[in-house]
């Protein structure tokens, strides 16, 4: 008889390790691919559930990788957490420790040049993607939509205002019913 906690704790481990060492740029890059995961292929919450959990963490004081450690726990309790967690750091972790002595011990070569050249652009591209799949997540209409899109012109665009300033906005809108 098969266990399914076991299958979904192989699962949450095999995912979260290919994942730490494609997080180029930290956690949020490889969100899409986590959401892809926990929502599409595996099933383990909706889509609805993977965006508060993902506001939930970053709302959180901490690390960027928090929301691993909430879609363990949604998809398999705290044994879940916990390998989330532990696999989607101690990958990365080992790789930086290795990486890091070679990076510095070949630090005038070109192809080192042209690989730190070539991963910010990868970078930038892959948090894109984050921003592109939780605001579509979270803008179920227009009013909401037009939030999202004046957070990001007052925020990023026009003015270098805190964010914090455009959430308390937000939240006083939707406080007064409309949103």
């Amino acid at each position: 008889m098969k266990d399914p906690l076991g299958d979904t704790l192989g699962a949450l481990a095999a995912q979260f390790t290919l994942l730490s060492l494609l997080a180029f740029g930290g956690a949020n890059a490889v969100v899409p691919e986590m959401h892809r995961q926990a929502v599409d292929v595996h099933h383990w919450m909706s889509d609805a559930d993977f965006t508060a959990l993902f506001a939930i963490a970053q709302a959180a004081p901490g690390p960027n990788f928090m929301v691993s450690t909430l879609v363990g726990w949604k998809a398999a309790g705290l044994a879940g957490a916990l390998v989330a967690t532990a696999a989607m750091c101690a990958p990365s972790c080992f790789l930086t420790y290795w990486v890091a002595k070679a990076w510095d011990r070949f630090r005038e070569a070109a192809w080192r040049r042209a690989l730190a050249g070539g991963l910010a652009p990868v970078t930038v591209g892959l948090v894109a993607a984050t921003f592109w799949l939780l605001a579509r997540a979270a803008d179920r209409d227009v009013r909401l939509g037009l939030v999202t899109a004046a957070t990001v012109a007052v925020a990023y665009c026009f003015t270098r205002l805190n964010p914090l300033f455009c959430l308390a906005a937000a939240a006083g809108l939707g406080l007064l019913g409309l949103l």
